[in-house]
């Protein structure tokens, strides 16, 4: 069985210094570390979070090509980029002192989504440079039952409005489960 989950991603920026500022300002606020290639075979900058793990962390290297997304067009390509929070307050905060104070476009602002996971807490943003969209998100280590309860409302609500599911959430679940080829 896998242990781990993704090593790293890396995206092609424009406007490469611009987009290095914005995403030194992004990441240090959030606490993450950096380093560099130092263009041994490609330029590229790296940000990872203070617990470094070996290879875990988001590169951004110069585009070539290509012009800014938009993440309403859902084109192809990544659809956005969920860090981990360590608090709802983080996530305020955030929203508040970062986002907000530097004019960046929110698509979402912070507020609960319990359709995905009781206490699950996020914002979602766009790069204001390459269009790349950001969630920053929160879960509780142990959700409170009210949480549970409004995770399990938001689930029951939609199966009640989709006839072509089941009708519980056990039932969703179930259904929701997929079985992927094994060699």
């Amino acid at each position: 069985m896998r242990w781990r989950g993704v090593s790293h991603v890396e995206f092609a920026v424009l406007e490469y210094d611009d987009s290095i500022a914005f995403y030194d300002a992004m990441f240090g606020w959030l606490g993450f570390s950096s380093f560099s290639s130092l263009n041994m075979e490609y330029q590229s900058i790296y940000y990872m979070t203070e617990h470094v793990k070996l290879h875990s962390y988001i590169g951004i290297q110069p585009a070539r090509t290509g012009g800014k997304l938009v993440h309403a067009e859902q084109a192809v390509g990544i659809n956005h980029i969920a860090l981990w929070a360590k608090s709802r307050k983080e996530i305020d905060d955030f929203h508040r002192n970062f986002l907000i104070a530097r004019g960046i476009s929110v698509t979402d602002p912070p507020k609960d989504y319990p359709q995905y996971w009781p206490g699950y807490y996020a914002v979602f943003f766009d790069d204001p440079i390459n269009g790349i969209h950001w969630e920053l998100a929160w879960t509780p280590r142990v959700p409170a039952p009210r949480q549970i309860w409004a995770s399990y409302q938001a689930l029951r609500g939609f199966a009640r409005r989709r006839s072509d599911l089941a009708d519980t959430v056990p039932g969703l679940a179930w259904e929701a489960r997929r079985r992927l080829p094994r060699s």
